[in-house]
């Protein structure tokens, strides 16, 4: 195994662009992915990542892991990520990209890396989280909490822009933070080699979701046009604020915010 060698645990968007950033930094390692089906192991070939099934043993284990696959298709997520950290060799980083979900917070009020979290049994989402991040945490991995991941053609925006309209409340803050940046944050956090660490992810600029389809309509960047959300109620969101994990990991983003990503379009 090279020093600088990386497992991808679900090698999707953000695995991809991780590992794009990863080889320009180390020109001379080998990265692997990991996925569930060999349905985009070509794809991965062409982008020079070593594709592997899970549940096929690792004969050999890796400095750097990044478990980035969702919960969406897993059984038991949390035995998952636990088993992920069985891959690391414990030398270099292991980065788990979890949520900003945890955060307990609906009242669209401020969050930081410090804020408290939904206590275990209000929520089974947000407890298979916590599950899967504590088994990161006891084997001495480090969590990113990532705000919500988009870029021109995926995320929030694109979904209503889809739909045209959306009977959810208007006045909801979201946090945002670009796939680029998310990507760049991880390879900041599996450069220091820190352990047992929580750090989130976003662009510090939360909108609602009513700001950011006016942005997405005023840009004139889609051919799409979203007429509206007609919800009232339902829980509010929460102003995300990371200036702790940037000063600690010298990380800034490239998309500052949303609206800086759509006039660069």
């Amino acid at each position: 195994m090279g020093a600088n060698d990386l497992l991808i645990v679900g090698p999707g968007v953000l695995g991809r662009i991780v590992a794009e950033q990863w080889r320009k930094e180390h020109p001379q390692c080998q990265i692997c992915g990991q996925t569930r089906t060999n349905n985009h192991h070509e794809e991965l070939i062409k982008l020079g990542i070593s594709p592997s099934l899970k549940g096929v043993e690792v004969k050999h284990k890796f400095p750097y892991v990044i478990f980035c696959a969702p919960p969406s298709q897993s059984i038991d997520y949390p035995g998952e990520v636990r088993e992920a950290t069985l891959s690391w060799d414990g030398e270099g980083s292991f980065i788990f990209t979890s949520s900003s979900a945890p955060y307990d917070c609906s009242d669209n009020g401020s969050c930081d890396e410090d804020s408290p979290i939904v206590p275990i049994g209000r929520s089974p989402k947000t407890d298979i989280l916590l599950e899967a991040e504590n088994a990161v945490l006891e084997a001495r991995g480090c969590v990113v909490r990532l705000a919500g991941l988009y870029k021109a053609d995926r995320g929030a925006h694109s979904f209503w822009l889809k739909k045209g309209t959306s009977d959810i409340r208007p006045d909801h803050i979201l946090n945002l933070i670009h796939y680029e940046d998310a990507a760049s944050l991880t390879v900041a956090t599996l450069r220091k080699k820190l352990r047992g660490r929580i750090f989130l992810g976003c662009d510090n600029h939360p909108l609602s979701r009513q700001q950011v389809m006016e942005l997405v309509n005023e840009s004139g960047k889609f051919s799409e046009k979203f007429e509206g959300f007609t919800g009232r109620t339902g829980p509010l969101g929460k102003k995300l604020n990371n200036s702790k994990t940037r000063a600690e990991l010298g990380w800034e983003p490239k998309y500052p915010s949303f609206a800086q990503f759509l006039a660069s379009l």
